[in-house]
């Protein structure tokens, strides 16, 4: 059986979480991830060596690794220090990939080689080689710096995104992934800063609004305080569809299965809300020339996490999402089944 060909586009957990899933069904998936990230450990070591954010790259090298579990989870250890505030809480696998990218005199390269040493099933690519910074500008007027204050709480809304520096390629590989693939997914993840990031890359939103694939757009369960406060879920898709060129986006996947109401209510205190898929949004998906596909794709049983520096919400199932992903090609390849 020809092997299905899966782009997953985006970074943080949400990309890792569809490309762990996808697994089960094909070894041909190719993760194409953000690196504008400037928070947390991933903003120091980009700061001290001026490297592309490695984290998102890190998260999705480990989930594909097939190798050694102790340096699994080295890749994703982080230093507990009170003597050095530039060492506590930094993850080592970013550090890792720093030194790499100094020993093989490219980004892209120490990539690859973190891949061959984790023995990674499938194959993950930074979406651009660019050490560049995401901006914003918000509803206000105002414009925004790097990728942490585009997310920061407390602002304005914000109004569209941008890439301090405009003149910015793919990685190599990157198109030539999109244009072999047979599925291409979107998220899903923070919709600024991680999903729609990957598309201010010119050549790659251009490859995917052409592509011959079907394009999903895995639509997050809830919104974002600081990016996606006050949106609905059709705003969500105008916005992925608008950073595509205004076109090629094919399917909105959406969560149908409401999480428990202790869930909804803790994320809730946090000025999180879940974006359920009424009709009425539905419809207004179906405006936007993009098909809605519901689903039960949510973990609803794992409950809350303790993030360091960083916002918990609910999050995708990978073994739920794989199924519906692959079931939407259902009709086009119906062999396809999981690897038992």
């Amino acid at each position: 059986m020809e092997s299905l060909k899966v782009v997953c586009v985006g970074g943080g957990l949400g990309a890792p979480t569809v490309m762990a899933g996808l697994r089960a069904y094909t070894d041909d998936i190719t993760g194409l991830i953000a690196v504008t990230d400037s928070g947390r450990s991933t903003g120091k070591v980009r700061i001290a060596l001026d490297v592309p954010a490695p984290g998102d790259v890190r998260n999705a090298l480990v989930v594909l690794s097939e190798g050694d579990p102790v340096l699994r989870a080295l890749f994703d250890h982080r230093f507990e220090t009170e003597k050095s505030e530039e060492l506590n809480g930094m993850a080592f696998g970013n550090l890792f990939l720093a030194a790499l990218t100094q020993q093989q005199g490219s980004f892209l390269a120490a990539v690859k080689e973190a891949a061959r040493l984790l023995q990674i099933r499938g194959r993950v690519l930074p979406v651009t080689l660019y050490n560049t910074h995401l901006c914003a500008k918000l509803v206000d007027g105002t414009f925004v710096e790097q990728e942490v204050n585009v997310r920061g709480i407390g602002k304005a809304a914000i109004d569209h995104i941008y890439l301090k520096d405009p003149e910015v390629s793919a990685a190599d590989g990157a198109i030539e992934a999109i244009e072999a693939a047979d599925i291409i997914t979107l998220g899903p993840g923070s919709l600024y800063t991680t999903v729609c990031a990957c598309l201010l890359v010119p050549e790659v939103a251009r490859a995917i609004a052409t592509s011959d694939a079907l394009v999903v757009y895995i639509a997050n369960s809830t919104t974002q305080p600081g990016q996606t406060d006050g949106m609905a879920l059709a705003d969500h898709v105008a916005r992925v569809q608008d950073y595509l060129g205004g076109a090629g986006l094919d399917l909105a996947l959406v969560n149908d299965d409401p999480p428990p109401a202790h869930l909804r209510d803790h994320y809730a205190d946090q000025g999180i809300r879940y974006l359920e898929a009424t009709g009425l949004e539905i419809a207004a998906v179906a405006r936007l020339g993009v098909r809605v596909v519901t689903a039960p794709v949510i973990d609803k049983w794992s409950g809350p996490r303790e993030l360091w520096n960083k916002q918990d919400t609910l999050r995708h199932d990978s073994r739920r999402v794989a199924a519906a992903v692959v079931g939407l090609l259902s009709e086009r390849r119906p062999q396809l089944r999981a690897v038992e």
